[in-house]
């Protein structure tokens, strides 16, 4: 499965920290450290040596002895002010005040209690540095599904794993499905687990309360291709940011939809349709996905993803009609009645 960025973000802040106050370091030893591959720490390396402060002339970047790296050993020679101590205005502060109580109040969180123990420490000193400003704060989240579940999506995640869940959708339909766990995320007041679903051979998004059950089993996570073949980007089709947005009208019947697919919004229509509003994160698999749900699609915005998906739509019955014309010719041709 690919790194996500924010993942490998981490490790290049800390890969600096850490070099700052330890001093050369082999590759091998780096790698063990950071829980990945001497390959990669390399790449890492390489990145961090043209990234810097702004100008990015040679004195703005983060430099390394080039002699230490060919010997396979890491010396930080420069941090270019990396590791000082960071210094936040007050409303930064209280922002960040604001998030760790959030993240305290998570399921994923208070199911952890390492996590929690990281979390609870971080805020205390934040709390008290930020002093009066940080007493009107006042974070509540909705609850975001059982415990039991939180802890063991928390742990395949972690571990990498395969989960076993049972899923109830809200047309009270129950069904079990194994899935490759991506990432717990927060939207509205729910909380979501986004995944690859080998029951629908796709990616899937799955509300944390309708989780009935969740098993970890001891089978790792797998690279999952997309349509060209190339391993599908997770960071990208569940994320959300700059990507354009669309929206879908659908009928009824396909109310799966919203249940399972990384949405923005949902909106209930008077006649009984809904109409979604999501991150065209992925074209291809969105393209493809409207076309197979042809018959329940009312309306597509904006017209150019429109256009798209009835271009696509034309080519298939296009193909499809070749297909049935050279079925028919062959069938003619070895018919009785022909000769």
């Amino acid at each position: 499965m690919a790194e996500r960025a924010d993942d490998r973000l981490l490790r290049l802040l800390g890969i600096v920290a850490y070099l700052d106050g330890a001093g050369p370091v082999s590759v091998a030893d780096l790698a063990g450290r950071f829980g990945t591959t001497p390959a990669q720490i390399q790449k890492d390396v390489d990145a961090l040596w043209v990234s810097g402060t702004p100008g990015y002339w040679p004195d703005d970047l983060i430099d390394f002895d080039a002699a230490s790296i060919d010997r396979g050993v890491v010396h930080l020679t420069e941090a270019r002010g990396m590791t000082r101590p960071l210094r936040l205005g007050t409303r930064e502060a209280v922002a960040l005040v604001a998030a760790l109580r959030a993240m305290k109040a998570t399921d994923a969180v208070q199911a952890d209690p390492a996590r929690s123990a990281v979390v609870e420490s971080a805020l205390g000193k934040l709390t008290d540095a930020t002093g009066e400003a940080a007493s009107a704060v006042d974070v509540r989240l909705a609850p975001g599904g059982d415990r039991q579940v939180v802890a063991a999506i928390s742990s395949a995640l972690t571990n990498r794993h395969r989960l076993r869940i049972r899923y109830v959708t809200s047309s009270d339909v129950v069904s079990e499905r194994e899935v490759d766990p991506v990432r717990l995320h927060t939207q509205d007041e729910f909380a979501y687990l986004a995944a690859w679903c080998y029951r629908a051979d796709a990616p899937r998004t799955f509300r944390v309360d309708r989780i009935l059950e969740a098993v970890e089993t001891d089978v790792p996570v797998q690279a999952h291709p997309g349509e060209s073949g190339a391993e599908i980007d997770f960071a990208a089709l569940f994320a959300g940011g700059s990507s354009p947005l669309a929206t879908i009208r659908f009928a009824p019947r396909a109310r799966w939809f919203a249940e399972e697919v990384p949405v923005e919004s949902v909106r209930n229509l008077p006649d009984g349709d809904f109409e979604v509003t999501l991150r065209v994160t992925n074209p291809g698999w969105l393209r493809s996905s409207l076309v197979r749900l042809a018959p329940l699609v009312r309306s597509v915005s904006p017209a150019v993803l429109a256009d798209d998906v009835a271009g696509s739509a034309s080519e298939a019955l296009a193909l499809y009609g070749a297909g049935e014309a050279g079925e028919g010719g062959r069938d003619a041709a070895t018919s009785p009645d022909h000769h």
